[in-house]
């Protein structure tokens, strides 16, 4: 574990309460009700990680940036096997192996894991388990994203 302490950046539909986690049932690192918001640490992994999502009719989005203060982080940068295509998996009927990762890091008091962009390695990806006001807080005004 290790603790953290700087800006993350949220990438959102306008209009929609940044500090809230995902409403999504499952995702990369979050299943069965667990709390996650997924965050970058940089304004360019947040197009990074949308990218696959992102549809022509789409609403209008823009990057929330947050300062976070995290004692208890789950490292897995430069695991590539955190950073798979977890969907397949889902399709298919199995549990997404990311689970087993953030399950760990919940399991062992951690607030938060941080792990690589699957397809830009050199950039980082930060998911909350914590989202209270003394972990997350906006840092300033939306920045435009198209």
């Amino acid at each position: 574990m290790i603790s953290f302490t700087g800006s993350a950046f949220r990438l959102i539909f306008a209009g929609q309460d940044a500090t809230l986690p995902v409403q999504s049932p499952e995702g990369r690192f979050h299943h069965s009700g667990q709390t996650a918001l997924y965050t970058s640490l940089s304004v360019e992994g947040c197009g990074v990680a949308i990218k696959r999502y992102l549809r022509p009719d789409d609403a209008p989005r823009h990057i929330v940036p947050f300062k976070v203060t995290l004692a208890r982080v789950a490292d897995l940068r430069g695991r590539p096997d955190a950073s798979v295509v977890w969907q397949d998996h889902r399709v298919a009927g199995h549990p997404a192996p990311t689970w087993a990762f953030s399950d760990d890091a919940r399991a062992a008091g951690a607030l938060a894991l941080m792990y690589s962009s699957r397809s830009r390695p050199d950039l980082t990806h930060l998911v909350l388990f914590d989202t209270s006001p003394d972990v997350l807080r906006i840092a300033g005004t939306p920045i435009p994203f198209s």
